[in-house]
């Protein structure tokens, strides 16, 4: 009996934690704060109390677990609406850098020393510090950086190009399936796929494992491959 409890209890707690993700929202995958990360936290080893939970009655933990979800979409919503609440909770960016000046108070409110900083500079692309016009650390952790004039990459606006506004890949085809929904997306059918494929030599989708469309021109089709390469042809 204790085996099927922990069993039925897992899947229960998987459940719950699904069913709060959600309701928190895409943020909690994505980069977190400090309350998303201790609330992630809790939140995880509350639902793992839950899956063990022999003793004590399960409906315990999962009350925890639904309290600590609704309290950060109550969070959220706060922050949503006050500023203060939002500096409260999520925090404030702070000026490292700035034209060739260094905030030591701020670095010691970051509790960043000038190695992470270095080391976070690299990350970003600039081994030459004079290349930074302004940094600046975020909520979430993370440099965000701004180049001086001189040193960033030429823009087509620079040279005074004009282009055409880019239009993102769509796949169409994917492991030999026709994703319909993404044809019906760019206002096409599947007569013009198969046209479109036909005239690269394909007969059916089946025989292509990934074809991208990319707003213009010939389809992006790859074939399916029946042989794989050499294990060590990259070693």
């Amino acid at each position: 009996m204790e085996w099927i409890k922990i069993i039925l209890t897992s899947v229960g707690s998987l459940a719950a934690l699904f069913l709060l993700a959600k309701l928190i929202g895409n943020r909690q995958l994505s980069e977190m704060n400090l309350f998303d990360y201790i609330n992630g936290i809790t939140i995880g080893s509350i639902a793992a109390e839950m899956a063990t939970s022999l003793e004590t009655d399960f409906r315990q933990p999962l009350l925890a677990m639904v309290i600590y979800g609704l309290a950060t979409v109550l969070i959220d919503i706060l922050t949503s609406k006050s500023m203060k609440m939002r500096k409260l909770f999520t925090g404030e960016t702070l000026l490292l850098l700035d034209r060739g000046k260094l905030y030591r108070k701020n670095f010691a409110r970051a509790r960043l020393d000038m190695d992470e900083f270095l080391a976070q500079c690299r990350v970003n692309g600039y081994f030459d510090v004079g290349q930074i016009q302004t940094a600046v650390m975020e909520p979430n952790g993370r440099l965000s950086i701004l180049p001086r004039t001189d040193a960033r990459p030429a823009t087509p606006g620079d040279l005074g190009l004009g282009l055409p506004p880019e239009k993102p890949c769509v796949p169409l085809i994917s492991d030999g399936r026709v994703m319909e929904q993404n044809l019906a997306y760019i206002e096409k059918d599947r007569d013009w796929l198969m046209r479109e494929l036909k005239a690269q030599g394909h007969e059916s989708p089946e025989e292509v494992f990934l074809a991208v469309w990319k707003g213009s021109g010939p389809l992006t089709v790859f074939e399916m491959q029946k042989d794989a390469p050499d294990k060590g042809i990259l070693q």
